[in-house]
């Protein structure tokens, strides 16, 4: 089974329309608004994806409980400020944790056969043991 991709501009905006359950001259506004914008095609026809179809739902909701379209917009700018301040600090605490095991000196941990921990230093290896166990269970 193929996954339609979200982030593929696919459906027309009679498409989208339809299934934001709207009309399409509130999809033209909503783009002139700048609340969600479609990809265009060469000819600037309009191509929405499946996540600016959850999108229009997420304005629909939004306006029923009373927000305006200004309101709106600011509500879905912080939603988006979000998701990217995110996968920013993700990305930090990747970098910190790389520049941490990075350097010199840093502690290292072995744990052994019966769970103790031992520090060794970086770069030394620990001689395995390869005594050879038989596990018979209890009958």
């Amino acid at each position: 089974m193929t996954r339609i991709d979200e982030l593929q501009p696919i459906l027309t905006i009679s498409m989208a329309a339809e299934l934001a359950g709207m009309h399409p001259q509130t999809l033209r506004q909503y783009d002139r608004l700048g609340l969600v914008q479609p990809s265009r095609t060469a000819g600037q026809s309009r191509r929405y994806c499946l996540r600016d179809v959850a999108k229009l739902r997420e304005v629909q909701r939004l306006s029923n409980e009373g927000l305006s379209l200004e309101g709106i917009r600011r509500v879905l700018d912080l939603e988006d400020a979000v998701v990217s301040l995110k996968a920013r600090v993700r990305e930090l605490e990747t970098a910190l944790a790389d520049a941490l095991l990075a350097q010199p000196g840093r502690r290292v941990f072995a744990a052994g056969t019966e769970g103790e921990v031992e520090t060794i230093r970086a770069g030394t290896r620990l001689r395995r043991r390869t005594d050879v166990v038989i596990w018979r269970p209890n009958k």
